[in-house]
């Protein structure tokens, strides 16, 4: 298990707690835990060399999730169970200038919603917490770029 705070020192308001069970050429498996209101602070997976970035779905298990993404018209193909209408539900937790995607994406147990590459996006749990299976591309976390130069998001892991 890996728990991240991403560099900022706040993990009860900022962070992620990721179980891996599967990263290789082909696929990425991985379980997210959030504490109730914890934030994964707004990032992208970009392109490099020849791969294309991580394309992500996040299926909820337990719990609720407020995810944002900047605009999803970009790519037509995106797939939602979810209801993306609504409201901005929740506040950055700090440093709100970094927190740039706000179309909100309201996630219960069961919904999913996939994450095309290189897709600013950020997401925060409800009041109880949350648990969220990741299916993806091969995950390059080193690679991965957030929105705010103080993350570090190596050197924020235990």
């Amino acid at each position: 298990m890996e728990v991240v705070d991403y560099g900022l020192g706040d993990l009860d308001r900022v962070g992620t707690e990721i179980v891996v069970y599967e990263n290789n050429d082909r696929y990425c498996a991985k379980e997210l835990v959030l504490f109730g209101g914890q934030t994964c602070p707004e990032h992208r997976h970009p392109p490099f060399d020849d791969y294309p970035g991580k394309r992500e779905t996040f299926r909820v298990r337990w719990g609720e999730v407020y995810l944002y993404v900047e605009d999803e018209s970009a790519d037509d193909s995106v797939e939602s169970s979810a209801d993306s209408d609504s409201p901005r539900s929740v506040d950055p937790p700090m440093r709100e200038e970094h927190y740039t995607a706000s179309e909100e994406i309201h996630l219960e147990p069961g919904e999913q919603y996939t994450i095309p590459p290189d897709t600013r996006h950020w997401f925060v749990a409800g009041e109880d917490g949350a648990v969220i299976s990741e299916f993806s591309s091969p995950s390059f976390d080193e690679k991965d770029v957030f929105t705010d130069p103080k993350i570090d998001r190596m050197a924020g892991s235990y």
